[in-house]
């Protein structure tokens, strides 16, 4: 007769053979989409308790559903540079799941988009939105066009064309892009101008991160930024810390670390590095935000003119070597898979104390386990990376009630959501036997609400 350890042996063994099996099946179906299966692999291993203890989501299909995206849209983009020459770029569209409401998240332009990368954010994006509590799906979109180099006029015609076939699939209570990478306030407003020219209706719910005068939110642009400080706060408050008198590295140089830059040093941090994508600088003294702002918000310079104006900083032309700077706390905040377990091992060993990902899976499988393994504080991009599409979120509901609410209205809902993400998180792991892993806590306690909604909707 099997013991009571016998019968949840064999339990356990059949969540981990049923998770095994459907894996295998995603690498089947998705050869060479390296992103796409890094993200997939990393959420997959955290739910083996979850099947474990509910058996019900294995009858339902749960997992065999989630991972497979309810529509993938591709578009040829033609659009006309400067000289007269026709170009043609690819568009993407991913809908992933919209079990908690309508699809949402940003439009990426960057040269390097493809299917693996759309597939990876719009699957990190359904359980990130789910974490932040709002009636909100998972979606994610863009081309590979590179803005960089490109007038503002090229710019605003490939918007054009891109939202021209785009604008088939999107609506307040369908599919709501936003920003992301290459994609900021000029790029929505030529999308929204577009989109409103083909419907011949002003719906301002179909794109979030808008300009403040046609139906944006106050708040939304420093929102990633400060949302993921705000988590990293909640997460040091547990264990009695602060970002007082603390030395900061934040990766990037666009919104979210602007703004990353910016709330750490309110709380009394010294942030001493930042970076493009040509390379990072290095002030011993503190970041002048003030001249990172000037230089980067409007995209059009390069961080190396920082050392212009404050010769006493370094520019290194390496920028992954920013993470070789001793500090207490690492922001990564540019983009996936920045932080392989090299550097994670470098960082420890240069004194690393805390983790926060700002960007979208920054680090690696490998580096994660490094800090973990370590016992570094450690902030998963799933939850400490959710503030943008929790004030998008907020931003929908003010165009639903055609209303305008105060920045500090917005800010303090902001920290709410990102105080009750950590709390999520950290309950889910604890509840499944992976007490402080918030990587595993963020994974469940975003899955279960999903999951839940797949089964009440029926298979579908």
């Amino acid at each position: 007769m099997d013991t009571v350890q016998d019968v949840l042996k064999k339990e356990d063994q059949i969540a981990k053979d049923y998770v095994n099996k459907v894996y295998n099946t995603v690498e089947k179906r998705n050869p060479n989409e390296y992103e796409f299966l890094q993200a997939v692999k990393e959420i997959f291993d955290s739910l083996i308790p979850v099947f474990d203890k509910y058996p019900k989501y294995i009858n339902y299909g749960i997992l065999e559903r989630i991972v497979e995206p309810e529509r993938v849209i591709t578009f040829r983009v033609p659009w006309v540079d400067d000289l007269g020459t026709v170009q043609v770029n690819r568009g993407f569209r991913v809908q992933f799941n919209s079990a908690l409401g309508p699809y949402k998240g940003g439009m990426r332009f960057h040269p390097s988009v493809n299917t693996s990368i759309v597939k990876f954010l719009g699957f990190e994006q359904i359980f990130k939105n789910s974490l932040t509590g709002q009636p909100i799906g998972g979606g994610k979109g863009g081309s590979d066009f590179d803005p960089k180099g490109k007038s503002e006029l090229e710019i605003m015609r490939f918007t054009q064309s891109f939202t021209s076939e785009l604008h088939r699939y999107i609506g307040p209570n369908i599919d709501v892009p936003a920003g992301d990478i290459g994609v900021g306030s000029r790029e929505i407003g030529f999308m929204f101008g577009q989109f409103k020219k083909l419907s011949g209706g002003f719906e301002a719910g179909v794109l979030t991160g808008k300009g403040l005068e046609y139906g944006g939110s106050l708040a939304r642009r420093e929102a990633t930024g400060y949302g993921t400080v705000y988590f990293v706060q909640e997460m040091m408050k547990d264990k009695e810390l602060d970002f007082n008198g603390k030395t900061v590295v934040v990766s990037g140089s666009g919104n979210v670390s602007i703004y990353a830059i910016e709330k750490a040093v309110e709380l009394g941090a010294k942030v001493v590095a930042c970076s493009d994508s040509d390379g990072f600088i290095f002030d011993k003294n503190g970041i002048n935000l003030e001249t990172i702002k000037r230089l980067k918000e409007d995209g059009s310079e390069r961080i190396s003119e920082y050392v212009k104006e404050h010769p006493h900083a370094l520019y290194s032309e390496d920028c992954k070597d920013i993470w070789s700077i001793p500090c207490d706390i690492a922001l990564p905040c540019a983009t996936q898979n920045e932080i392989d377990e090299e550097t994670a091992r470098m960082l420890v060993a240069n004194g690393v104390s805390v983790v926060g990902e700002g960007a979208n899976m920054p680090s690696t499988l490998e580096a994660i386990n490094v800090f973990l393994d370590n016992d570094i504080i450690f902030a998963p991009s799933k939850a400490a990376n959710a503030g943008g599409v929790a004030v998008s979120a907020l931003e929908m509901a003010q165009n639903s009630g055609k209303l305008s609410w105060s920045f500090e209205e917005v800010d303090i809902k902001l920290k709410e959501i990102m105080r009750d993400n950590y709390r999520k998180s950290i309950q889910a792991a604890e509840e499944f036997g992976t007490p402080g892993n918030l990587v595993a806590g963020a994974n469940i306690a975003g899955f279960l609400k999903v999951a839940d909604a797949m089964v009440a909707h029926g298979i579908t």
